[in-house]
């Protein structure tokens, strides 16, 4: 004989039922309002510290929210395994600056030219000279292309495109916008800038204090820029470690080593010649190896040529296993005349080096005690780091390296990435 089933139970499953409803209802608004995040980037398919830190990062928040990159590459560059970035799912639009007529430009181009010259630096006079040095056809499309997307955060990475993402505000009065520096306040505004220059400071600025947020990469930055207008207030977030460390060095083969791009004067690496020229004529044991491409290349050569280094000094090409020539090194030397955020400090330390480094602010605030500084561009000063790194407590220092190094890895910095979207 079957019982009755009381009413309860009939009310208990309508509950469960509703439950379910509600959480299936929950998890697709969630999918549907999950934020979409967009990085404008100048490239991602190639070589560059900023294009590493860049993937790296957009990432791990692909991990959470919609991400998409906005590059001005050509499409025919595209190679997402040159930074792992056919592992996780991004959307990737190229986009390119339409001509401007012969006559426009022109008239630009005075406009811009006057700007530059005369002391009016007043926001308004910036504002001008906003639009002046990107021409409306420009704004527009760029604005096109970016509005299609609905993006929740727009990122601007580098000062320039920061700064033409500051001049299409009033085009997204819903989204956050972001600059993203990669160069320090001395390289942007500094006297001999290869970016901006003293001229445009006051100008970037101005454009800056339009975004929503401004990130650097030191505390010393920060410092710098709110000192120079208190009303401009960014904010810090360090680089991730980009890269999964090899194998620890074991401190035995005698080898310094530096990497970087072969740019005019920003490395340094002519200044690590000449000290070695004057380290090597009293050591004839230790090497020297620079992993590097660029411009200055043949510079560079010719000057180990002329030494008759070529035996002790080994310039190497770029390889997506730079972790190869960590593992080998001995000591790591950063010789730069300026840095925004030296990441090849994080990476040779996560590989147990000891660091040899020109004595910048963020260099010093990285590394703090660890760090064997030399004046910035004092080679004779810099020579002697050299004959004096290979007499220290190499094993000592190692662990120390690594211990540091771990600060910097994504997880951790991530985390402040997320609180950043999220605010």
């Amino acid at each position: 004989m079957l019982l009755p089933i009381p009413k309860s139970f009939f009310i208990f499953i309508v509950q469960i039922y509703k439950i379910n409803l509600d959480l299936s209802s929950f998890m697709r608004n969630f999918a549907i309002m999950k934020k979409k995040i967009c990085f404008l980037v100048d490239s991602i398919f190639s070589i560059g510290g900023v294009q590493r830190v860049t993937a790296v990062i957009a990432k791990e928040l692909a991990k959470t929210y919609d991400v998409t990159i906005v590059t001005l590459d050509q499409q025919k560059q595209e190679d997402k395994s040159l930074y792992g970035l056919n592992k996780v799912k991004i959307e990737y639009r190229f986009f390119s600056y339409p001509k401007v007529g012969k006559w426009k430009k022109i008239c630009c181009k005075a406009i811009s030219g006057i700007y530059l010259k005369s002391k009016i630096k007043t926001k308004w006079a910036s504002n001008i000279y906003a639009h002046s040095s990107f021409p409306a056809e420009h704004r527009e499309a760029l604005a096109k292309e970016l509005t299609q997307g609905y993006y929740d955060i727009i990122i601007g990475v580098h000062a320039p495109l920061a700064a033409r993402l500051a001049n299409l505000r009033y085009e997204f009065p819903n989204a956050k916008l972001i600059g993203w520096l990669h160069n320090s306040y001395d390289a942007l505004f500094g006297e001999k800038s290869m970016y901006i220059g003293p001229e445009r400071k006051r100008h970037y600025i101005y454009q800056f204090r339009k975004l929503d947020e401004v990130i650097v990469l030191c505390q010393n930055d920060a410092n710098l820029f709110n000192h120079y207008d208190q009303q401009f207030k960014p904010i810090v977030i360090y680089n991730p470690l980009t890269l999964k460390p090899g194998l620890q060095s074991e401190g035995n083969s005698k080898r310094f080593l530096a990497v970087g791009r072969f740019t005019p004067l920003h490395k340094g690496i002519d200044l690590l010649i000449e000290a070695f020229n004057i380290f090597s004529q009293r050591n004839k044991e230790w090497n020297l190896d620079i992993v590097g491409e660029g411009p200055e290349g043949e510079t560079y050569r010719s000057l180990i040529a002329k030494y008759g280094l070529e035996n002790r000094i080994i310039i190497h090409p770029f390889t997506n296993y730079i972790q190869a020539h960590y593992s080998k090194a001995q000591i790591y030397v950063l010789s730069s005349r300026w840095e925004g955020m030296p990441l090849v400090l994080v990476e040779a330390m996560s590989h147990g080096l000891p660091i040899i480094t020109s004595d910048l602010p963020v260099c010093k605030e990285i590394l703090g005690d660890f760090g064997i500084y030399f004046k910035n561009g004092d080679i004779q000063e810099l020579a002697q780091c050299l004959d004096e790194t290979t007499k220290i407590n190499w094993s000592e220092k190692s662990q120390e390296a690594i211990g540091i190094s771990q600060k910097y890895e994504v997880k951790e910095i991530i985390k402040q990435w997320q609180e950043l979207i999220e605010q």
